[in-house]
């Protein structure tokens, strides 16, 4: 029988896992959080030095992918851990 979030959550036993559904929010919140700083570091960099801020503003694009592969490389090594333990348990 499937548990629902609340019932994996206070699951004492660890018998089910809630990371493979959190896993999904959190590459979201990330891409949210990732998006917001890059444009904050980029606007932030035009107050400084307005050369140093068109070259942000170019290079964000390259930036914010660069970031994105990484977070959703560790993303992925997350959910592999759960799957090789539902894979081990079988």
């Amino acid at each position: 029988m499937k548990k629902n979030f609340l019932q994996k959550l206070f699951d004492f036993s660890f018998s089910e896992f809630i990371g493979p559904s959190v896993v999904s929010v959190l590459y979201v919140l990330g891409m949210i959080v990732l998006a917001i700083v890059l444009l904050i570091v980029v606007v932030m960099s035009f107050f400084g030095n307005a050369g140093v801020g068109i070259i942000l503003l170019i290079l964000s694009p390259l930036i914010f992918l660069f970031y994105l592969i990484i977070m959703r490389f560790w993303m992925e090594m997350i959910v592999i851990g759960y799957r090789i333990e539902q894979n081990t348990r079988k």
